[in-house]
């Protein structure tokens, strides 16, 4: 499962992505993500702490920039272009809070087909796209949770059904 939210992420937006990578993992998923600091460095610990495995997708050519969660780290040189891999990296995609990288890596999930999950009490485009068609191409919208528990329940339901 992909999660996405920005590196500059501060307060609740933090703490819900923590949870969230807490849950992927208590799932059995693999957590996806850009794999540096804020959002994902939060869902990254998350995962850790129960036993998680974690997948961070890097914007730059070095594993040195990788936050210290990241289990496999993969340098790709390839600036805000690598947000095509993150958003497509995982089955599903659950935003947590973010700015336009954020948006950027929302509508590939959309156009994608991803299955999109959007923590509303994060702020950020998750707030403003939560329940949202985004466009014409899907006939559903983002799905609003409004917990962590919520927001990976309905990734792993959406991958279940299909």
């Amino acid at each position: 499962m992909a999660v996405i939210g920005g590196s500059d992420t501060s307060g609740n937006g933090l703490e819900l992505a923590e949870e969230v990578g807490a849950e992927i993992a208590k799932h059995g998923h693999v957590l996806v993500c850009g794999g540096l600091g804020g959002v994902m460095e939060a869902a990254c610990k998350g995962a850790k702490r129960h036993g998680g495995i974690t997948v961070g997708i890097l914007p730059t050519e070095s594993k040195m920039h990788a936050n210290p969660f990241v289990d496999i780290a993969i340098p790709t040189g390839m600036g805000y272009l690598r947000n095509f891999l993150v958003a497509r990296g995982g089955d599903a995609v659950i935003a947590i809070a973010g700015s336009a990288g954020t948006l950027s890596e929302m509508a590939i999930a959309w156009f994608s087909d991803r299955p999109l999950i959007a923590l509303v009490e994060s702020g950020g485009w998750a707030k403003k796209l939560a329940g949202q068609k985004i466009d014409h191409r899907r006939s559903d919208s983002v799905y609003p949770a409004q917990s962590a528990e919520e927001a990976v329940q309905a990734a792993v339901e959406s991958l279940e059904s299909g």
